[in-house]
């Protein structure tokens, strides 16, 4: 419940508030006791909920695939193993359909990675808003976002590693000067050298951006509604059964951008490494 001591800008301004690390205005370094301490922090400041959150979601993802591998049977297999083996030949499904690359051993676990790691932390999202934050404030903690991927610092740092890999797999595929060469002379051959280095420029950069924000606008999006349905419940009976019945109606609609959000980045991904496997010719 949104608490009775604050507004409703403060309710949402400390809702939106990272646990972030940096450097203090004193020129020491320490957590930021507020949102505007927090902004003024500069590049090298922490979310340290961020951080705790995805680290911790990816290695209850490695926990449970691995508990899974250790114990598979082929007799009557559990709940779990029949999850784990349909979201397996799921994504081999998927790596098959978009990757013409050739043989790759990285693109489908890669691709299994991405998923499940961001369909956990997507769903953080469907906690209820003021539970986690309440338990951390009190144990002394005074900000705490949990759902990783509503900070565009996670969701841009899964995308430079795709973009990375898309550097990567380019030159090893084609050579550095195919690489470049593919920048400087498509798709208007050597006469338009300085459109095709624009456009070409353009679009390989546009690929880590489009990957990072439409996860982030769409989780960050997702988290402002619930803070705002959250609202409601502080403002009378009436308001705040309505509000009830908002939180479950969008918890059930948010499902489904968790897993779809998750799909996108996962296909885009195995789409993108599939044309940096391509020789333009």
């Amino acid at each position: 419940m949104a608490s009775e001591a604050l507004t409703s800008n403060e309710y949402i301004k400390h809702h939106l508030t990272h646990l972030t690390y940096g450097q203090l205005p004193d020129g020491g370094w320490g957590f930021a006791h507020s949102a505007e301490q927090a902004t003024q922090m500069g590049f090298w400041a922490i979310h340290v909920d961020t951080m705790f959150f995805s680290v911790l979601l990816g290695v209850l993802f490695l926990w449970m695939f691995r508990s899974v591998a250790k114990r598979v049977t082929s007799g009557q297999p559990g709940k779990l193993q029949n999850f784990v083996e349909w979201t397996v030949e799921f994504i081999n499904t998927s790596v098959r359909g978009s990757f013409s690359g050739g043989k790759n051993d990285v693109v489908a676990p890669l691709s299994l990675t991405v998923f499940i790691w961001i369909v956990l932390m997507n769903l953080m999202d469907l906690i209820p808003v003021d539970w986690l934050p309440s338990l951390a404030g009190a144990l002394g903690v005074g900000h705490l976002r949990v759902v990783p991927t509503a900070d565009v610092n996670a969701t841009l740092g899964m995308a430079i590693t795709v973009f990375y890999l898309i550097i990567y797999y380019s030159i090893k595929i084609k050579g550095v000067g195919g690489f470049i060469g593919e920048l400087s002379f498509q798709p208007f051959g050597k006469l338009g050298l300085p459109a095709n280095l624009l456009l070409e420029g353009i679009n390989l950069i546009a690929k880590p951006v489009s990957l990072a924000l439409r996860l982030f606008g769409n989780m960050y999006a997702g988290e402002m509604i619930f803070i705002l349905i959250a609202l409601l419940y502080s403002a009378g009976w009436a308001l705040g059964t309505f509000g009830a019945f908002l939180q479950l109606g969008w918890a059930i609609f948010h499902i489904l951008i968790v897993m779809l959000q998750a799909f996108i980045f996962m296909t885009l991904t195995i789409v993108y490494l599939d044309m940096a496997h391509q020789e333009h010719h």
